[in-house]
């Protein structure tokens, strides 16, 4: 964006248009920094006027309803402002006009309108719906037309997705699940993160939880389908990555016991002549805080059961390889040789002790 220099006055009739979406959608500032006052901005917003200002301080260059990405563009510059004025005696901060985004400070697109950038098909298109801007828990700005501030005491890192500051996935969903009371349409949204590849269960829960989601029953049912579609993603990348790297076929999803004993834990591939186990740490992380309930409990009593048959198995000298979901995404061919050094290793140890193996 050219800096600094002036704008001239469009006339009714032809109002000056750009290709560029940072020309045609401006702030207040940011026309002034150009030599077009305030009054003579309202003047181009009135009936029947060239220009239009959709939020306090934006203004649209042209008289037609703004595209999906002009309402984006329009939002953000809307909650990144600066202040309209310091504290007594200390004069505003100056628009931001460096780095890639000039106007946007800390703000960043969140909730369905961040999804729909990313591409999930069950969010709605921008042009259709309000915006969920997420931006520090100290702006003084409130919430008008179709853009909700979400206040939050600390920002994550934004990503950049067709030029735009976006939420990660992980916050983007909490964000959006925590303003639907539908339990389809939360579901619809956790499942679509699993099955497209755009982040793993456990980051997901962990930010369901940091924003204390976890309570509400239409998230318990959606979860639950949730993680139990994590759990087949991640054993579908585990069976492509045995038979993309040629490894021997193990036994899949087999229960290990002892002959006549107790079961020493269940395992998602097994090799029984190297006595090699492979274990997917596909769980949802310990849940913190007040919400998870009986499901936080559950988990706090399981993880120490899976060290425990991890260590069972191990003096029994059965190897266990434990591979997260993220791994086998992305980084398939490391998580490869992990397993086959360990098939190689086994030649080199003492014979593990006889175990029986059913089908779990």
């Amino acid at each position: 964006m050219t800096q600094n220099t002036p704008l001239s006055p469009p006339s009714p009739c032809h109002p000056r248009l750009t290709g560029d979406v940072h020309q045609r959608v401006l702030s207040a500032a940011q026309l002034r920094a150009r030599g077009v006052s305030a009054a003579a901005a309202a003047a181009h917003c009135r009936a029947g006027g060239p220009w239009q200002q959709p939020l306090p301080g934006v203004y649209v260059l042209h008289p037609e309803p703004p595209t999906g990405e002009e309402r984006l563009r329009s939002a953000l510059l809307y909650a990144g402002r600066p202040p309209a004025s310091g504290r007594r005696g200390v004069p505003a901060q100056p628009e931001r006009e460096t780095g890639p985004e000039p106007g946007y400070g800390e703000a960043m697109i969140t909730g369905l309108a961040a999804l729909a950038l990313y591409g999930f098909a069950a969010a709605p298109p921008t042009s259709a719906a309000g915006i969920d801007v997420l931006v520090p828990r100290t702006r003084r700005l409130r919430s008008v037309g179709y853009v909700r501030l979400v206040r939050s005491p600390g920002t994550p890192r934004a990503e950049q997705v067709d030029g735009l500051p976006v939420a990660p996935v992980e916050r983007a969903l909490a964000d959006a699940v925590a303003g639907l009371t539908d339990p389809l349409a939360v579901r619809g949204l956790l499942i679509e993160a699993v099955r497209g590849g755009h982040c793993e269960p456990a980051s997901v829960v962990r930010e369901l939880s940091r924003a204390k989601l976890l309570g509400r029953p239409q998230v318990v049912r959606a979860v639950d389908s949730f993680l139990a579609e994590g759990r087949a993603v991640a054993e579908g990348r585990l069976y492509e990555m045995v038979r993309t790297y040629g490894l021997p076929e193990p036994l899949w999803n087999v229960d290990l016991r002892l002959p006549g004993g107790p079961c020493l834990g269940g395992v998602d591939a097994y090799w029984p002549e190297q006595a090699v186990a492979v274990a997917l740490d596909a769980r949802a992380p310990l849940h913190g805080g007040p919400d998870g309930g009986g499901r936080r409990e559950e988990h706090r009593a399981g993880r120490p059961g899976y060290a425990a048959e991890r260590e069972h198995l191990e003096r029994l000298g059965v190897t266990v390889v434990r591979l997260a979901p993220r791994g086998l995404r992305d980084a398939s061919e490391q998580q490869a040789v992990v397993v086959r050094t360990a098939l190689m290793a086994a030649a080199d140890r003492e014979p593990a002790a006889y175990v029986t193996v059913l089908p779990r």
